[in-house]
C-alpha cells in the first residue's frame, strides 16, 4: 500500500473505514500485465445508482469523494494505457465503531456523579460495591459478581475527600485490576494533596508525591498500566511524580466554563481575571480561544499585610470572571472580588474546578443582589468534583454546579 498512483490518475484520498462508505461489488484482474487493476472506492449518495467506471491499471486502492466527478477521472485517463470496466453498486454505509463498554464502579460519595456519568452513554454500566466495616472500624468490602467483569473494561470513580476514606478505596483499586479485566481506569476528579507539592523548609513532607507514588502501585491489569483521569491538578509538574505503571490523563473543567459563559446575555462584555500568576499560567492558554480581555491580580506586601492588587488589565465596566483551580477558605477570591469592584467592574463572578470549602467556608460568599459587585458575586461556578460541597451549596446563590459527567463519560472512551 506504500506505492503511489502512476500517471495518468492522481491519488485523492486514502482508503480508510471512516471515509469509505460504499463497497465495490465486482473486481477485475489483468492477465496481460503483472500490475493489478486499480480499485476505486466511490462515495456516492445515490444508493440506487450503479456506476460504471473505466480505470487504469495500478497497484493501490484509493477512495474518491462524491465531490470528484467521474468525468474528471476519465478525462485524466491515458488513451494508451490498458483500461478495464469496473461495475460498482452502492451498499449500506459502514457503521462507526461501537462504543467501548465500560463497567463503572464508584465509592459511596460519588454515587450521584456516577449515575450522571452512566446517563451519558448506554455503553457505561454501573456496578455496585458493598461497603461495610468490621467491629474494629476497618473496611469490610465485597465486589459482587466479580467473575462477571473478566475481560471487561473497568473504571472506578473515586473521591479522596478525607484521609479516612482513602484506605478503603485504595483497597478496591488494588483488587479490581487483578480480576482479569481488559483494562482499568481510575477517575479521581480532585487530586487532594496537589497543593502540598514542594518543600520550603527541611522537614516538610510533600504529600502530593506520597499519594502519587501510592497510586503508582496499583497493579497492572491484563490491558496494561492503569489510566488515571484527574481534573485541573494544582501544579503541572505533579505529573512527573507518578511512576511508569500508571498513565495520568490530565483533563480540565475550563470547557464547561466556556460553554456556560456563551449562554450569558452579556457574553460580549466578559473579562477573565486571575488571582495570581500561577492561575494565569495554568489557564490563560485555554481561555485565549475566546479572545477574552484579561486581568491579572497579585498579592503585594504592605507592612505586615499582604493585599491583593491589580497587576495588569482593566476591569472597568466589565463582567469580570475570576478563574482558579480550587478554593479553600476563599480569602484570596474575596479580596479579588473587592478590588475588581473598587476598580469599576460592572459584575464579578468566579469559577473554580474544585470547591473544597473546609469548615463551611462557602458561607463567606454572598450574592451581589443583582448588580452590586461590592456586595458579592453574580455567579460562583464550581464542578461536582467534591460531592460533599455540592450537597451543601446546591440551590444557594451565587453557586451553580457544572457537572463533569459528560467529560468523564467521553474520557472513558479513550
Amino acid at each position: 500500500m506504500g506505492s503511489t498512483f502512476k500517471n495518468p490518475i492522481t491519488p485523492l484520498l486514502p482508503l480508510t473505514p471512516s471515509n469509505s462508505n460504499y463497497l465495490i461489488t465486482k473486481s477485475i484482474s489483468s492477465s496481460s500485465s503483472s500490475s493489478s487493476s486499480s480499485l476505486i472506492f466511490v462515495n456516492n449518495n445515490n444508493n440506487n445508482n450503479s456506476l460504471l467506471l473505466s480505470v487504469t491499471k495500478c497497484n493501490r486502492i484509493y477512495c474518491v469523494s462524491n465531490t470528484d466527478t467521474l468525468q474528471h477521472l476519465v478525462h485524466h485517463s491515458s488513451p494508451k494505457s490498458s483500461s478495464h470496466s469496473l461495475q460498482m453498486t452502492s451498499s449500506a454505509p459502514i457503521e462507526a465503531p461501537a462504543a467501548k463498554r465500560v463497567c463503572l464502579f464508584y465509592c459511596p460519595e460519588m454515587e450521584a456523579l456516577a449515575e450522571r456519568v452512566a446517563a451519558q452513554s448506554d455503553a457505561i454500566e454501573l456496578r455496585g460495591i458493598s461497603w461495610k466495616k468490621f467491629a474494629d472500624g476497618f473496611p469490610n468490602i465485597f465486589i459482587p459478581n466479580a467473575q462477571s467483569i473478566r475481560g471487561q473494561h473497568v473504571a472506578f470513580l473515586a473521591s479522596f475527600s478525607s484521609p479516612g476514606v482513602i484506605f478503603e478505596q485504595q483497597s478496591v483499586l488494588y483488587a479490581l485490576p487483578k480480576l482479569f479485566v481488559a483494562s482499568f481506569t481510575l477517575v479521581l476528579p480532585f487530586f487532594p494533596t496537589g497543593t502540598s507539592e514542594r518543600m520550603e523548609d527541611e522537614g516538610d513532607v510533600a504529600t502530593a508525591y506520597t499519594l502519587a507514588r501510592s497510586l503508582s502501585s496499583i497493579p497492572v491489569s491484563r490491558g496494561g498500566p492503569t489510566s488515571l483521569v484527574t481534573y485541573d491538578i494544582h501544579a503541572l509538574q505533579e505529573r512527573f511524580y507518578f511512576g511508569d505503571t500508571i498513565l495520568p490523563c490530565f483533563e480540565s473543567g475550563i470547557p464547561l466554563l466556556l460553554n456556560r459563559l456563551q449562554q450569558l446575555s452579556d457574553y460580549d462584555n466578559i473579562t477573565i481575571a486571575f488571582p495570581d500568576d500561577g492561575a494565569w499560567k495554568r489557564f490563560h492558554k485555554q481561555l485565549l480561544v475566546q479572545d477574552f480581555p484579561m486581568v491579572v491580580c497579585a498579592k503585594v506586601r504592605e507592612g505586615s499585610q499582604r493585599i491583593v492588587r491589580i497587576k495588569e488589565g482593566e476591569p472597568k465596566g466589565r463582567h469580570v470572571v475570576i478563574v482558579d483551580d480550587l478554593v479553600q477558605s476563599g480569602g484570596t477570591l474575596i479580596e479579588c472580588q473587592k478590588v475588581l469592584a473598587a476598580h469599576g467592574a460592572a459584575k464579578v463572578s468566579a469559577y473554580v474546578t474544585h470547591g473544597i470549602f473546609p469548615n463551611r467556608s462557602w458561607e463567606r460568599f454572598k450574592h451581589d443582589n443583582g448588580g452590586h459587585p461590592e456586595m458579592g458575586l453574580a455567579n460562583f461556578w464550581i464542578t461536582d468534583s467534591c460531592p460533599q460541597t455540592v450537597k451543601e451549596v446546591k440551590n444557594k446563590p451565587p453557586f451553580e454546579i457544572l457537572s463533569l459527567a459528560g467529560s468523564i463519560a467521553a474520557t472513558l472512551q479513550i
